[in-house]
């Protein structure tokens, strides 16, 4: 297979094969805002506004150096906002200024 059959088959995230460090599968509790984050996604779910399907591309969207660089749910987070933006249901002005209201209440 050349290296364009290699990046046209292959999506990001599909790193089956490729040279890489043990996974680790040791349970951990989920941080505070990763509970937030897969709660807002199940919102987002159930109220219609983004899908699965949608997830997955948003991912797949973001590209292997940005997918390699994430946290699981850091992957989540950025691809929902990134659906948001293109579904015009928030700007990134208004996150912008949310999260400056927000850091300015520490």
């Amino acid at each position: 297979m050349s290296s364009t059959e290699g990046l046209i088959s292959h999506l990001p995230n599909d790193i089956g094969g490729k040279d890489a460090e043990a996974i680790n599968m040791e349970e951990h509790p989920m941080l505070p805002w990763e509970k937030r984050c897969h709660a807002l996604l199940d919102v987002l779910a159930t109220h219609q506004i983004i899908n699965t399907e949608e997830k997955r591309r948003g991912v797949e969207n973001l590209g292997s150096e940005i997918i390699g660089n994430l946290t699981y749910y850091e992957r989540w987070i950025v691809s929902a906002v990134n659906i948001l933006f293109e579904k015009r249901i928030l700007t990134p002005d208004q996150i912008a200024n949310k999260t400056k209201e927000i850091s300015e209440r520490k």
